[in-house]
C-alpha cells in the first residue's frame, strides 16, 4: 500500500511537469503533433540505439539471406518500419516493402535508402501491423518488426498477420523492450513514467510482457532471450530479440 501510494505521487509530479501534453490529449489535440513531430524525434533516437545496439542487429540479420526462396529472390515486410534504421543490416538485394500507420515517415526512408543503396525497395504502405489487407498471405519470405510492438494495441491481432503473409518456412524477427524486473528500480521508474510516455512515444508502452504472446502464438519454433541494452538511465533497457519460424 506504502509503495502503491509513492508510485502515485510520482506519477502525478512527471504529469505535473507534462500536464500541457496531458491536457493536449485530453482534448484530442495531441495525436495529431505528435504525428508529425514523432518522426524527427525517432530518427535521432534510431540512430543512437543503431551504435549501442549494432553488434546485437548484425547477429540477429546475419542468416537473412537464408530464407531467400526458389526464386533466389528474398522478398523482406517490415512492420513499422519508421525511419528505416534496420536497412544497414539487411543482405544486398533484398526486396523490401515497409508498412507503417504514420505518412509522415515516408519522407524520413530516402535519407536510410540512400545510405543503403544495397536495398531494392518496393513500396511504403500506409497501415497498421494489425489490418494490412494490401500485402497478400503467404507472400513474404521475412518480417522484421522492431521496436513496434510496444506502442500497437493488439498484439496477437499483429502477430496473426505476420504468420499470415509469410510464407511456409518464413521467418518473422523481432527486437523490443519489454518490462522491467518487477523488483528493480527499472521497473520502479517504468511505472511511474508510463501514463506520460505513451503520449511522448506515440503510443509506447513500458511495461509489457511481449515475450508471453510471442510463446503463446501460433509459430512452430520461437527462439528468444532476454538481454539488457546498454543505455545509461533509460527505462527501455529490458529488451527481447530473437526470431520465430511459420
Amino acid at each position: 500500500m506504502k509503495m502503491a501510494l509513492h508510485i502515485l505521487f510520482f506519477q502525478i509530479c512527471v504529469g505535473i511537469i507534462a500536464l500541457p501534453i496531458h491536457i493536449l490529449a485530453l482534448l484530442g489535440l495531441w495525436d495529431p503533433i505528435a504525428k508529425k513531430a514523432f518522426p524527427y524525434l525517432l530518427d535521432r533516437i534510431t540512430r543512437t540505439f543503431n551504435k549501442y545496439m549494432k553488434d546485437h542487429k548484425k547477429e540477429l540479420f546475419s542468416n537473412m539471406s537464408d530464407f531467400k526462396g526458389p526464386s533466389g529472390e528474398l522478398k523482406v515486410l517490415e512492420l513499422g518500419c519508421g525511419t528505416g534504421a534496420n536497412f544497414q543490416f539487411y543482405p544486398s538485394g533484398c526486396k523490401v516493402t515497409c508498412v507503417d500507420p504514420n505518412p509522415n515517415f515516408k519522407s524520413f526512408l530516402s535519407k536510410s535508402l540512400a545510405e543503403s543503396d544495397h536495398v531494392h525497395f518496393e513500396e511504403f504502405l500506409i497501415a497498421p501491423g494489425e489490418n494490412m489487407p494490401q500485402v497478400a498471405s503467404g507472400s513474404m519470405d521475412v518480417v522484421v518488426c522492431t521496436l513496434v510492438l510496444c506502442s500497437v494495441n493488439n498484439i496477437e491481432k499483429i502477430l496473426a498477420e505476420i504468420y499470415r503473409v509469410l510464407k511456409p518456412g518464413g521467418v518473422y524477427y523481432f527486437l523490443e523492450h519489454v518490462t522491467a524486473d518487477p523488483s528493480s528500480w527499472n521497473y520502479f521508474f517504468q511505472i511511474i513514467l508510463d501514463p506520460t510516455w505513451k503520449h511522448i512515444g506515440d503510443g509506447c508502452q513500458l511495461t509489457k510482457e511481449t515475450w508471453k504472446y510471442l510463446e503463446k502464438s501460433k509459430f512452430s519454433e520461437v527462439k528468444l532471450r532476454h538481454i539488457i541494452a546498454p543505455f545509461k538511465w533509460s527505462p527501455v533497457k529490458p529488451h527481447i530479440i530473437g526470431y520465430a519460424l511459420k
